[in-house]
């Protein structure tokens, strides 16, 4: 399943083009710190495998207004090296590629 262009942000990485996006609200889960923020990337000029980005913090937009840090271009330029370090080959079709960050998402108590 290829990504929504509209919201979409380009990147190039190692000469590669890809567009990766942050869902704009939060999900329910998301909303109340329950599940950590997630983001996709995919290969800009040949999408296939979807890249799923799971991170250790909660959504910027959650309601309880628990601090979160911004999804930065080098976040995301270090999840694609991960990623392809790990296998993910983007350009071939497939089930989505799942990446979870190194730090354990906290939910509140």
């Amino acid at each position: 399943m290829a990504l929504v262009k509209k919201g979409s942000r380009r990147i190039t990485i190692d000469g590669d083009t890809y567009r990766w996006r942050l869902r704009g609200r939060p999900t329910y889960d998301q909303g109340l710190c329950c599940s950590p923020l997630t983001y996709a990337v995919e290969h800009a000029e040949q999408p296939g495998t979807t890249l799923v980005v799971t991170t250790s913090q909660p959504h910027p937009s959650n309601w309880f207004e628990r601090p979160a840090a911004p999804v930065l271009p080098s976040d995301v330029a270090h999840a694609i090296r991960l990623a392809r370090a790990a296998g993910w080959i983007p350009e071939n079709p497939g089930s989505p590629f799942h990446l979870t960050q190194p730090d354990a998402f906290v939910p509140p108590p």
